[in-house]
């Protein structure tokens, strides 16, 4: 008698997901990669619904996915005519006509057990006029718009940055296109119908196209945008509005030419009602102003927009409308919602893309037989509402830290209540300077610190093991940091050449 009789018999033999764009795609491409062809993938997409295009700039997990999709980093920026991010510019966020840096990677190296910035704090106080924007490699590469890949060298600090990637995501979802037809999945054009339930469970049975086709799958992944087509139209999934924490609901975005430097970073704006972002492409600069409909109307937003471009406008402004939060259940009997049906966080942080591809890596590690056991499920809505909340918190972060009092929006946020487990993270920074948290974050301590000093959440002192270690000499070693960091930076190539070599082949 074998151990496990029915395991082989259980196991989803077919694949449907509903929509494309960058979630379907990526989805597609992930599952293709993983399964070998071992399982049928079909995925239904329409010419005629657009997408949102979203994640245009990302953050740097986003290298890991394609490195397992087998993409080299050259071939992916040719086809998505994509450019180096070494983090992200904020401007007037904390204060108008200030301006700081989230960097990829850490501030300084480590010189003494005692975290540096705890150093930086102490000679703050003693006169030392150096932002902490100076102890990021990253920043001070990205200002004079050079790059280099980080060295392997942890006694170096050209080890001490990280990067990602900005690119078009249209082109992107083209690309994985190709590669996961390449691996085996069917495309079928058109749109869908109807959708069957069946079973004692009420999974979902299988979907009916306008020409009357249909498809049965055993698993189902919904990747049809805002609208859920699946996981909320019909499983009622439930969606928790996180808008009285985030009251941006719409945005409007336009491409327009280059007529700067090509900058290796993301720039975010505050404005009177919201942000503005900026991400240079090879052959373009995206740009778009998310804001609240509360505080301005949507003909205001787009001349806002208008008015703050670089170059020409290179197509007409296109409006967005969200409600910021998550599906209640991201899974749903045979049914996972990956990308905008799974929820929406504005794209503050860059994180649209990187929660498609979390999403991804969750369902395969918890990947199904066809029973799709509720066990299963629960523990991937759990890991998904963890994440989902702890990145929610810190780009709430962002505007609860304001000091802005010049609009109505900006008073709103910086005296709202938060949620408890960031108003206790606010507290201890404040009072030593500290970073804690309940557990793994996608955001790390140097994220946090970014925003904390760059927003003036000031210690009111530092931690207590740095008046311990009288013997660490730690002026010296801050200017020796700073030093080599510039040098270093200066010996970078300019970005625009990197780039301009990668695609030369």
């Amino acid at each position: 008698m074998t151990p496990f009789p029915s395991q082989t018999d259980r196991r989803v033999r077919s694949i449907c997901i509903v929509g494309g764009g960058s979630a379907g795609w990526m989805a597609a491409a992930a599952l293709s990669t993983a399964l070998q062809g071992s399982v049928r993938i079909d995925l239904i997409e329409s010419d005629e619904i657009g997408t949102v295009g979203v994640g245009e700039a990302t953050i740097p997990p986003i290298r890991l996915f394609n490195k397992q999709l087998g993409i080299s980093e050259a071939d992916f920026l040719r086809a998505t005519k994509g450019s180096f991010k070494l983090g992200i510019e904020f401007v007037n966020w904390g204060r108008e006509g200030h301006r700081y840096f989230h960097p990829f990677g850490t501030f300084g190296a480590d010189f003494d057990r005692v975290p540096v910035h705890q150093w930086w704090l102490r000679e703050r106080a003693r006169g030392d006029t150096s932002s902490l924007d100076e102890l990021s490699m990253a920043w001070i590469a990205a200002r004079e718009e050079r790059f280099a890949h980080p060295s392997n060298d942890p006694g170096l600090v050209q080890s001490t940055f990280d990067y990602a990637y900005h690119f078009d995501a249209g082109l992107y979802a083209r690309y994985l296109r190709g590669l996961s037809e390449a691996r085996g999945v069917v495309r079928h054009e058109g749109k869908v119908a109807g959708v069957e339930r069946g079973g004692d469970a009420g999974h979902i049975a299988a979907v009916t196209l306008a020409d009357e086709r249909r498809f049965e799958a055993d698993l189902w992944i919904d990747c049809s945008g805002f609208r859920g087509l699946l996981i909320e139209e019909a499983l009622g999934a439930g969606y928790e509005d996180w808008s009285h924490w985030l009251p941006c609901d719409r945005a409007v975005a336009v491409p327009c030419a280059h007529a700067k430097g090509l900058t290796p970073y993301t720039r975010s704006t505050a404005r009177t009602a919201g942000w503005q972002w900026r991400i240079p492409l090879q052959h373009r600069v995206g740009n778009g102003y998310v804001y609240s409909s509360r505080y301005i109307s949507d003909d205001e937003a787009a001349a806002t927009l208008l008015g703050g471009l670089d170059g020409e406008a290179l197509a007409d402004p296109r409006p967005l409308r969200f409600t910021t939060g998550r599906r209640r259940k991201a899974w749903v009997g045979n049914c996972v919602a990956i990308g905008l049906s799974a929820g929406f966080l504005e794209p503050l942080e860059s994180t649209s893309l990187h929660l498609i591809q979390s999403g991804l890596q969750r369902l395969l590690a918890l990947f199904p037989d066809r029973d799709c056991d509720r066990l299963v499920s629960d523990e991937f809505n759990t890991m998904t509402r963890t994440e989902w909340e702890r990145i929610r918190d810190f780009i709430i972060l962002h505007y609860k830290l304001t000091q802005r009092d010049d609009a109505p929006l900006w008073r709103y946020v910086r005296d709202m209540a938060v949620p408890e487990a960031l108003a206790h993270k606010i507290a201890h920074f404040r009072r030593y300077g500290r970073l804690v948290s309940e557990g793994p974050e996608l955001f790390l301590n140097p994220s946090w610190l970014a925003v904390h000093i760059g927003q003036f959440n000031m210690p009111e002192r530092w931690e207590p093991m740095v008046d311990a270690r009288p013997q660490v000499d730690a002026a010296r070693m801050l200017g020796g940091l700073r030093r080599v960091m510039r040098d270093a930076a200066g010996d970078m190539p300019r970005h625009a050449d990197v780039l301009a070599q990668i695609v030369a082949g």
